[in-house]
């Protein structure tokens, strides 16, 4: 394969990569990866919740569960 063809590939991912978190971003779900990757940097004495945590935290987050405010979802 040529260097043509790779850079292509690579941009090509990365585009996929972009367009895959947007639209999960959209519906309320985070990437975990740079989740553990921004506490790993910025909070070296925490440790993360897990995946699983991190997805019921996103998905409380997304519909409003424990709010104040009145959100409800359904």
């Amino acid at each position: 394969m040529d260097a043509a063809s790779q850079s292509l590939r690579d941009r090509w991912k990365a585009l996929s990569k972009c367009v895959c978190d947007g639209a999960r971003l959209m519906v309320g779900q985070g990437d975990y990866a740079a989740y553990a990757a921004h506490v790993a940097r910025t909070h070296p004495d925490q440790a993360p919740m897990s995946e699983v945590e991190f997805f019921r935290h996103r998905e409380n987050a997304r519909f409003g569960v424990g709010n104040t405010s009145g959100f409800r979802c359904c």
